[in-house]
């Protein structure tokens, strides 16, 4: 079964264009699902603001209320099933959208970047070798043209969506862990002198 893939359009992108609002996601995503409380402890948050965002969050269609958990005074929430896509293509011609854009992108950048340095940090003591053996950082440069990137992204995302797609929807086993996969490709910009 292939995970549906949500692309934002710019009502949505505004909706999400917030700090704190990514963050929950990003909580939602790798811890499960919360309460406002929890959330608020996890993110060094008061619950009255996490309240708030999860409500907008909800609004545009990003989180939803979890009908297996909670009581009537206790609402725990979980992300809406499937990925998102960000294209800024989608976005060029609305200048507060595509500055929306920037901003989810750049704090969803900064939160795999936190991610990456407490693995660095911690991984080895809180997880073993065999769980740091089993890792990968990779970084790699080569000259291409804009259509070969493009080629090479388009195969990247169908070999990597192919290769998790029996992990999704199973019954996961004791030791399975939250694993979190990275792959960018991007130009380097201000390498060649001319600014691009």
């Amino acid at each position: 079964m292939t995970t549906p893939q949500r692309r934002l359009d710019a009502a949505a992108l505004k909706g999400l264009a917030h700090p704190l609002r990514v963050d929950i996601l990003d909580s939602l995503a790798m811890a499960g699902p919360a309460t406002a409380s929890l959330l608020a402890d996890r993110l060094g948050e008061s619950s009255g603001a996490t309240s708030y965002h999860l409500r907008q969050l909800a609004r545009h269609g990003f989180v939803e209320e979890d009908p297996d958990r909670g009581t009537g005074r206790e609402r725990w929430w979980r992300m809406v099933p499937g990925g998102l896509t960000l294209a800024a293509t989608d976005m060029r011609e609305d200048r507060a959208a595509m500055d929306s854009t920037i901003l989810v992108a750049r704090q969803f950048a900064d939160q795999r970047a936190r991610h990456v340095d407490t693995f660095l940090r911690r991984g080895e003591a809180e997880l073993g070798p065999a769980w740091v053996d089993s890792s990968m950082l990779i970084s790699a440069s080569v000259r291409m043209t804009a259509h070969e990137l493009d080629e090479l992204t388009d195969a990247v995302e169908a070999f990597v969506s192919e290769r998790l797609t029996p992990f999704r929807d199973r019954e996961e086993p004791p030791e399975a862990k939250v694993v979190a996969l990275h792959v960018n490709a991007f130009p380097v910009v201000g390498v060649d002198g001319d600014g691009s």
